[in-house]
């Protein structure tokens, strides 16, 4: 039933989304050219995918500890690699807009609240080797095989945290002042959400942004969504169905729109 609902949804989004066309901002006119609909395939790319593609046949087993709503399908504490994999990672279209993201905005910094099994990470420190990404991962199974993955596979800027999603992400905003690019993707649940939402928000600067996954995948994350982007804190919000994205900007009147991705 779920799965029809967000359908159903995803076939409206289709008929009202909007092109570049009708912005008015310069500067989302620009994020839309450059960003959302660069279709260059980067160096980066291929390799991250053949890693997806070793862990969608890797059929070992893992103790996971689920500290959020977490997998959309999967509950049992024992999961295989190729499981987690095929229902937890970020899609490749999503992922590499990630990619982009960090390579065209060029934030401070990155906090990722979900590792995962790291293929969105592998992502986002392979876009700028210089930037580093914090990422953070609740089950200490996953995060052992997402640092194993990046001990094989490069990634020097990532700084890889087990914990406590609260506790982590207070620790590394204190550590690093002020935040460029964060992820909010590891608790599809409204009040853990309006909590990383507001602990950003705390801090941010004018060139922070917020990217949220999963906005409809349920009514919890629908009335978190739509509570973040009437905030007033947020100038920009941009809704891509399957993620959204906040901008803090101060030069930018207060504006939502709905883009086509």
């Amino acid at each position: 039933m779920r799965n029809l609902i967000l359908f159903w949804k995803y076939i409206k989004y289709r008929f009202t989304a909007k092109t570049r066309y009708a912005v008015h901002s310069p500067f989302l006119f620009a994020f839309i050219e450059e960003v959302l609909r660069d279709k260059g395939n980067y160096y980066a790319y291929d390799k991250i995918e053949e890693i997806r593609h070793q862990l969608l046949r890797d059929h070992k087993e893992i103790d996971v500890v689920d500290l959020g709503a977490g997998s959309k399908k999967m509950k049992q504490s024992q999961r295989k690699i190729s499981s987690i994999a095929k229902n937890s990672l970020m899609p490749r279209k999503q992922a590499q807009l990630m990619h982009r993201l960090v390579m065209r905005m060029k934030p401070e910094n990155v906090i990722e609240l979900g590792t995962s099994l790291g293929i969105t990470t592998l992502y986002l420190s392979s876009a700028h080797t210089s930037i580093p990404v914090y990422t953070i991962e609740g089950s200490p199974a996953i995060h052992h095989y997402a640092m194993q993955l990046f001990h094989h596979h490069g990634g020097e800027n990532i700084r890889a945290i087990e914990g406590n999603f609260d506790e982590q992400l207070t620790i590394v905003l204190k550590q690093i002042g002020h935040p460029g690019m964060v992820i909010i993707d590891g608790n599809h649940q409204y009040e853990p959400t309006m909590r990383y939402f507001n602990q950003v928000a705390e801090v941010q600067q004018n060139d922070t942004f917020i990217v949220f996954d999963d906005i409809h995948w349920s009514e919890e994350m629908e009335k978190a969504w739509n509570e973040i982007i009437q905030d007033e804190r947020v100038s920009l919000s941009i809704d891509l169905f399957f993620q959204g994205i906040v901008f803090f900007r101060k030069e930018s009147k207060k504006e939502h729109y709905v883009i086509q991705f």
